[in-house]
């Protein structure tokens, strides 16, 4: 009985393993077979591209029935600069409803972690980590645009001069604030946004992170519209979850 952390299987064959109650965050399985194998009772929760069981590809099919059950997470893939002000305000919309729910609890629920989870004040504090990565340093240049309530994802690898307080407990009011800043840096960049500006790249090769050669302002972009969207989705779920408690 052992735990396995930043263990790399590439190119390994694994025969006559038995898993079971395990529990696997945080990682990525590529360009991998699964031969003869039971899968009973399992729960994925990720990105699917080309993931065929039994002969099917089942990632459209999951695709599919996502957008079916949500048709505004299709307007999460747009592909113009009126798409991404379309999808922005539907993502502050459906936030200003979440914030709403969570502040109808007590707040020290909101320093609650639900299965292991970001409480809810974290994830807030993430986005807006993830708001300056991409758009302020990335999109607009800012190459140190940190706030010291800024939250990395937990398995990140640290840099120099970027904070990472995962114990910090600021009120909500105080995050909300930093948020709504993060919120209207977004908004405004998104509002003078034009097709040619959506199709350029940008390059950050400076110390910190992001650092990248000639990435689209398109998937710059995407990438917030992706973080605020399952956040959310991540949110209303350990919301309720904290409501019975």
């Amino acid at each position: 009985m052992s735990d396995w952390q930043d263990h790399d299987f590439t190119g390994r064959e694994l025969r006559r393993m038995f898993v079971h109650g395990a529990d696997v965050r945080g990682s990525a399985i590529y360009d991998t077979r699964l031969r003869g194998v039971d899968l009973w009772d399992i729960d994925i929760h990720g990105d699917l591209k080309n993931v065929r069981v039994n002969g099917v590809d089942i990632a459209p099919l999951v695709e599919a029935e996502l957008n079916r059950k949500e048709p505004n997470r299709a307007k999460m893939r747009p592909v113009d600069a009126d798409g991404y002000r379309d999808a922005w305000s539907i993502l502050e919309m459906r936030w200003a409803a979440t914030v709403e729910r969570a502040e109808a609890l007590p707040e020290h629920r909101l320093h609650e972690s639900v299965d292991d989870e970001w409480s809810f004040i974290q994830t807030l504090r993430h986005l807006c980590f993830a708001t300056n990565a991409w758009v302020a340093r990335m999109v607009l240049g800012d190459l140190s645009p940190w706030h010291p309530l800024d939250l990395p994802w937990d398995d990140a690898p640290g840099w120099d001069g970027i904070p990472w307080d995962r114990d910090a407990r600021p009120p909500l009011d105080e995050v909300l604030a930093i948020r709504a800043e993060r919120q209207g840096l977004v908004r405004g960049v998104l509002t003078d946004l034009t097709d040619e500006q959506l199709a350029s790249t940008v390059t950050r090769s400076e110390p910190g992170w992001p650092q990248a050669q000639d990435l689209p302002v398109a998937q710059c972009l995407r990438i917030v519209l992706n973080e605020e969207w399952q956040h959310r989705d991540f949110a209303e779920r350990d919301l309720a979850a904290l409501a019975d408690r």
